[in-house]
């Protein structure tokens, strides 16, 4: 399919890019992994390791030297070195344009709007005076433009009373939705504009830690809003021009709206479980994207759950996995652990994909899983 020295460069070495190793050797595909963590998730398995900073420039931009396609698990990675080699002929994808929108949250909102994409009202902040000017804008969560990664950088302002809560660097202030589900649509989209959408999941996310705890798939909502959601991350997808995953977060209010809550270009805890649920993983979606290979089928072939398997509160040290003999003794549960050999309270330490074709079993097994499968030390 590639020449032998065809080599794919990858910014970043954790769990997604571990899952993306996995398939990319169905597809006998070199990949070169860049991270600044010598034991990172992909260390152990990537054909080529390599030990820096995808945030530093001369570290990022030496990297792709080599590399034919680069591509990312992360998106705070160093955009004028990507835009430096795709200037020397190498295809970046996403491309570094559609990374400098997303990484920074005041610009995807702004984004949105400028677009015509269904959003919850916003207002942008750059200190806390900012922010005091607009307590008539309160219940919202206060947002970081850059930094904030699985939960952190975001802080729920409830009154003036939170306000000692709030980021001191430039932020957003996010109107707090009363939703009903909070639903996500995976996209992928290849540089030739072919387009293909995994279906809708329903995620249940941590009430402290704002990180997705499980989810369902399919999601449990009308035909109607399956397809709204569908279109939706399409024409985010065609307006960004993104080449690669797109996850679409979004909040199906108690009215029945749908608005889009943040985007990432990149595969995404909320597609994990279609390495068992679906014909064409997230990860293989992926790289046929990045790779300008034709998409493949996203069809589910059983409803799905994933569980997060996070490290448990109280705990820090080397991992040890409890009740996982009575996790693999049930039908349809599959278990992937990252290779993180230390826990701390609520890392992600791997997931639980569960199948089954109807969905009362499938709950119940789901709370097998999250009451007996624990990561202690």
């Amino acid at each position: 399919m590639f020449s032998k020295n065809f080599k794919l460069g990858l910014l970043g070495g954790g769990q997604l890019g571990r899952m993306l190793l996995q398939a990319a050797i169905d597809l006998d595909i070199h990949v070169k992994a860049l991270d600044p963590d010598p034991d990172a998730p992909c260390a152990k398995i990537a054909p080529e390791f390599v030990v820096g900073s995808f945030l530093d420039y001369d570290t990022v931009y030496q990297f792709g030297q080599d590399c034919e396609v680069i591509t990312i698990e992360i998106e705070n990675v160093n955009l004028e070195a990507l835009k430096k080699l795709r200037s020397e002929g190498k295809k970046v994808f996403p491309q570094p344009e559609v990374l400098e929108i997303i990484q920074d949250k005041r610009v995807q909102k702004q984004f949105y709007l400028d677009n015509n994409l269904p959003t919850s009202d916003f207002i942008l902040t750059d200190s806390v005076e900012d922010i005091s000017k607009h307590l008539d804008f309160l219940p919202a969560f206060n947002k970081l433009g850059k930094g904030g990664y699985d939960g952190r950088g975001v802080q729920k302002l409830s009154s003036e009373i939170d306000l000692p809560l709030a980021f001191t660097e430039p932020s957003l202030l996010e109107k707090a939705i009363d939703f009903d589900k909070e639903i996500a649509v995976i996209v992928a989209r290849n540089e030739h504009g072919e387009i293909k959408t995994f279906p809708t999941v329903e995620c249940v996310f941590h009430p402290v830690y704002n990180l997705v705890e499980y989810l369902f798939a399919p999601a449990d909502v009308n035909s109607t809003i399956h397809e709204e959601a569908k279109q939706i991350a399409i024409e985010t997808a065609e307006k960004l021009g993104i080449v690669g995953l797109l996850a679409v977060e979004m909040f199906l209010t108690k009215d029945g709206k749908i608005l889009i809550n943040e985007v990432a270009p990149r595969t995404h805890n909320s597609g994990h479980h279609t390495i068992r649920a679906n014909h064409t993983s997230q990860f293989e979606q992926h790289l046929r994207a990045v790779l300008g290979l034709p998409l493949g089928d996203t069809t589910a072939h059983s409803k799905a759950a994933m569980v997060n398997l996070l490290g448990e509160d109280g705990y820090t040290g080397e991992a040890k996995y409890v009740g996982m003999n009575e996790a693999l003794a049930i039908a349809g549960v599959y278990p992937f652990l990252y290779g993180k050999k230390i826990t701390k309270p609520f890392r992600k330490m791997g997931h639980v994909t569960v199948v089954d074709e109807n969905l009362e079993s499938l709950k119940e097994k789901v709370n097998i899983v999250k009451e007996k499968l624990k990561v202690i030390a």
